[in-house]
């Protein structure tokens, strides 16, 4: 039987995935302009993150899926990057919440990597 957490990081990232699918004008929005197709990326990464999330739940895949999740976390740092410095990216939040984020995402990879 799988530990508790890595169920709720499977259901954390199901759920992200999913949301792309009910607000992605919301992420396309915070993509940067240099990444190209900003639809079809959305959709791509909503499915790549339900897709992780659902082989976390399986132990023979759970290492291919933590690392997934963390290669994936490490392209999103350029999302964050883009938002902290594009005001029309922030989506109004505070600056402090952006900068947050950084050290969220080490602990989110550090999270993943317990599954590798």
């Amino acid at each position: 039987m799988l530990p508790w957490h890595q169920y709720l990081m499977a259901v954390i990232y199901i759920l992200a995935g999913i949301n792309h699918f009910r607000n992605p004008k919301m992420y396309e929005r915070i993509m940067p302009p240099y990444v190209p197709a900003h639809k079809s990326m959305v959709v791509l990464s909503g499915v790549a993150e339900m897709i992780l999330g659902l082989m976390l739940l399986t132990p023979e895949n759970q290492h291919l899926a933590a690392w997934g999740i963390i290669a994936m976390l490490i392209v999103f740092f350029t999302v964050h990057i883009h938002m902290l410095i594009n005001e029309k990216a922030s989506l109004k939040l505070p600056k402090w919440v952006l900068i947050l984020r950084f050290p969220l995402q080490i602990v989110l990879i550090w999270w993943a990597y317990q599954y590798t």
